[in-house]
């Protein structure tokens, strides 16, 4: 989004019909593939306002996920339509990784989701027709690497932006539900078997 706004006018219009060449919505972020088992989502908050600055909200959102999407957990088969394997939830966004069974399911999700946020947190700014969120994006897992790095990639999301010095102090993070699990040596040989390094560089900006 940030970047079309730098575009010319031509610039523009030529994204723009290349995009409905590929059969991509005009605007929206695309979701071309929609037959894996996992994927990596992503929500912001509209203009990347910090929306989440209150700990209280971002736990919220937190619960609103758990009761729309279904429950974490290491069941062998999925329960609902959704198992959320990582989270982590910061002021201005947030990413999950899911295991899915219908793909589609997603957008009614998160329409819901936003809605009965954006009301709610007006309501309590105090504000009419604030735009709350931006559109929420997705990217197919293809391989066990792929998975674990986005796994730390979450993880490590609250330190990336210099938000806390350690991933173990974020609260709102699936790092501490990993780490009573699986303890913490499971966790430092994931981050060293699995870096991060670059993997994820301007996703949030």
């Amino acid at each position: 989004m940030y970047e079309y706004r730098k575009l010319t006018d031509e610039q523009k219009a030529e994204l723009l019909q290349y995009r409905l060449s590929q059969g991509y919505p005009p605007h929206s972020p695309p979701h071309p593939v929609k037959d894996r088992e996992y994927y990596l989502l992503t929500a912001a908050c509209y203009e990347h306002q910090f929306y989440m600055s209150l700990e209280c909200r971002r736990q919220q959102m937190l619960k609103m996920i758990f009761d729309k999407f279904g429950d974490e957990g290491s069941a062998e088969e999925l329960t609902t339509n959704i198992r959320i394997c990582a989270w982590v939830i910061l002021p201005n966004h947030y990413h999950l990784l899911v295991q899915i069974r219908e793909f589609d399911v997603l957008s009614e999700l998160f329409r819901k989701i936003h809605g009965v946020l954006s009301r709610q947190w007006n309501q309590e700014d105090n504000v009419t027709g604030r735009k709350i969120w931006y559109r929420w994006a997705d990217r197919a897992i293809r391989s066990q690497r792929h998975y674990y790095t986005n796994l730390n990639y979450i993880h490590y999301n609250p330190v990336k932006h210099g938000l806390v010095k350690s991933p173990y102090d974020w609260v709102e993070s699936s790092v501490h539900w990993y780490l009573e699990t699986n303890g913490r040596q499971w966790l430092r040989d994931s981050w060293v078997e699995y870096p991060v390094r670059d993997y994820g560089k301007d996703w949030d900006n």
